[in-house]
């Protein structure tokens, strides 16, 4: 009797994470994000350089980003400067603001990918009547921080969530803001998904005031 790939017990077989690297993946440095920038225009990757700038505003995860339709991301004419979209893991909306770059490199894309509001902002390369796969944007993702010189062990998918919201973080220490953000339900889940330190998160001042737990709503700007 044969063994199946599947089975446990059939030799040699790999685990699917054998040779990877598992676990928290960097966010991207200011400079890499306008690396990976530079490099997406210089290319003239229109549906790419969208994409990478939605990811960072939104913050939202795979599984979301690649789902979003057109008509979540435009009114009228225009792009939306805030849209909101429901997570499929926690089934809570979330907000987000799109700053002037994405507006910019959305307005390009959609502007040359054409479609109607109920359709995919970023369909499958297979069936454009479907939308990019989560493998697409993993793969998308690997190749722009190679690109730029980085090691893809390093960097993901979950890299252009954490970005915004590292920076936001360390600007002003406001991890509920932060929470909120990510769309977190619990702020121990925001605390561990960004790495804080404990004592920070319980608000130990350090440097120009340490983190906070609550206060007033931080700007998302870059």
């Amino acid at each position: 009797m044969g063994h199946s790939h599947y089975d446990p017990s059939a030799p040699d077989r790999r685990a699917w994470n054998a040779g990877k690297k598992v676990g928290t993946k960097r966010p991207l440095k200011p400079r890499q994000k306008w690396a990976i920038r530079f490099f997406l225009d210089r290319e003239r990757r229109l549906r790419d350089r969208a994409l990478f700038d939605v990811a960072i505003d939104s913050k939202l995860h795979g599984c979301d980003l690649v789902k979003i339709k057109i008509g979540t991301l435009v009114l009228g004419p225009e792009i939306r400067t805030r849209a909101m979209v429901m997570q499929q893991k926690t089934g809570r909306p979330v907000q987000f603001e799109l700053m002037s770059d994405a507006r910019s490199s959305l307005l390009a894309w959609l502007g040359w990918r054409g479609g109607t509001i109920d359709d995919y902002a970023f369909p499958s390369r297979i069936d454009p009547r479907r939308h990019m796969s989560t493998r697409q944007d993993a793969r998308l993702v690997d190749e722009w921080v190679v690109a730029i010189g980085l090691r893809p062990e390093e960097y993901g998918t979950h890299s252009l969530r954490r970005t915004k919201a590292s920076i936001i973080c360390r600007a002003t220490g406001n991890l509920r803001a932060v929470q909120i953000l990510l769309g977190h339900t619990k702020i121990e889940n925001t605390v561990r998904y960004l790495g804080v330190d404990v004592e920070d998160a319980l608000g130990v001042r350090r440097g120009h005031g340490g983190l906070t737990g609550s206060g007033s709503t931080v700007s998302v700007g870059p």
